[in-house]
């Protein structure tokens, strides 16, 4: 229900601001330019539907096979713990645990095509534990804004960017990211546990959120001491070397089995196909609705609108030329990439807007995307509190972003 009053307010401020660009300002081109903008993001959002059929076909196969090979249950197994007090609705050592796993693992190493399946296909097998099928559980809500929350270990993509536009130092932003994205996760996490009555305080709870942190200060020192060279290295070898050893140990797995591994892998790719026909309507639906807004300029004018309400108070406002990245990430994680070189191109890579704009990129995921994605994929809905929560999720990356990006660029 709020994705819908959020879908119809697009279309409706994008009217309202073209009927005022048109009359008071005689701009005769604006509903050209909003027509030919919507049959491109029509088009944008079918290519990337058909985009994703292959990659839903390759993981959903490889998936096909871990699950018949027993080794989605073995991975389901060392996280039940925990999962089964953030996730109380899911039966103990349930497979999707072992896939919502793997999903988590591939969004912390910055690997978004090995993610999206994985989320795709949790999706599906908490839908068959959901009672009321046009709602979103609460299982569902708790994953998805852990993925839109968007913890990211190692931002790979960003750093390669800002090494094309001639940064002295791509990876200075490494920490920063993970800073941001880390408070991002866990305040998401806390207020859906909040919404959900979770006992965050339970010592399972406690013990792995822990853990986690104490891995991710590991790996902060860790990387600390290494040069720009040896971060990508690293960083592509562990991420793309981790990915890869899983769909070896899968195969491994099903020869021991002695399952049909060919066979495995065709049965799950067919359902990958299916998934990606499904999402089709609900991604060109988010798309062009974002589209409307974004070419009428409606993003210019909540900038203008926070660089007024800033300077009313007194609050430097050095950092208001960076939110555009900030504010176009939960509507579109192409059009955030677009914002973030656009800051770089005209400030520079190692300006204070060019690096807090790559920060704010890797500090949150696209939450209207990946809820009308996953969402769309299984048939739900009422979304219930996803949206708010994701949204705080959001909020708080961003902030957390301009905080540290003050502390140290500035």
């Amino acid at each position: 229900m709020v994705l819908n009053y959020i879908w119809i307010s697009f279309f409706l401020i994008g009217f309202c601001i073209a009927c005022a660009k048109f009359l008071i300002l005689g701009d005769t081109q604006i509903f050209a330019t909003i027509m030919n903008g919507t049959f491109t993001d029509a088009k944008n959002g079918f290519e990337i539907s058909l985009g994703l059929t292959a990659v839903l076909t390759l993981w959903l196969g490889i998936m096909k096979i871990g699950e018949k090979a027993g080794v989605i249950t073995v991975m389901a197994k060392l996280i039940s713990p925990f999962f089964r007090k953030i996730f109380p609705e899911i039966p103990k050592d349930h497979p999707v645990y072992g896939t919502i796993m793997l999903n988590i693992a591939a969004n912390m190493l910055g690997l978004d095509n090995a993610a999206t399946p994985m989320g795709l296909k949790a999706m599906e097998q908490m839908q068959e534990l959901n009672k009321d099928k046009n709602t979103a559980s609460n299982a569902q809500i708790m994953f998805l804004v852990l993925n839109t929350s968007g913890l990211t270990l190692i931002p790979v993509s960003i750093m390669v960017y800002r090494a094309q536009l001639g940064a002295a130092n791509p990876t200075d932003i490494f920490i920063p990211i993970l800073l941001a994205t880390f408070f991002s996760t866990l305040v998401g996490f806390l207020s859906v546990g909040i919404m959900q009555r979770i006992n965050i305080f339970n010592k399972t709870i406690l013990a792995y959120v822990g853990s986690v942190s104490v891995i991710i200060a590991g790996l902060l020192f860790y990387f600390k001491g290494l040069s720009k060279e040896q971060v990508e290295i690293v960083s592509n070898v562990a991420g793309n070397g981790i990915i890869f050893s899983v769909i070896i140990a899968f195969i491994v797995a099903g020869v021991i089995k002695k399952i049909n591994v060919f066979d495995a892998f065709i049965e799950g790719g067919k359902e990958g196909f299916s998934v990606a026909i499904k999402i089709i309507p609900y991604l060109i639906a988010i798309l062009v609705g974002i589209g409307v807004f974004r070419n009428v300029g409606g993003l210019q004018v909540i900038i203008d609108g926070l660089s007024w309400f800033f300077n009313t108070l007194n609050i430097n406002t050095d950092f208001v030329p960076a939110l555009p990245t900030a504010i176009m990430k939960p509507l579109s994680g192409t059009g955030a990439r677009g914002m973030m070189l656009e800051a770089m191109n005209s400030y520079g890579a190692d300006s204070f807007v060019g690096r807090l704009a790559c920060i704010m990129q890797g500090a949150t995921d696209t939450t209207f995307y990946i809820i009308a994605v996953y969402f769309g994929s299984v048939g739900i809905k009422k979304t219930r509190h996803a949206i708010g929560c994701g949204l705080i999720a959001d909020i708080t990356g961003i902030v957390a972003a301009i905080i540290i990006a003050y502390m140290l660029f500035y």
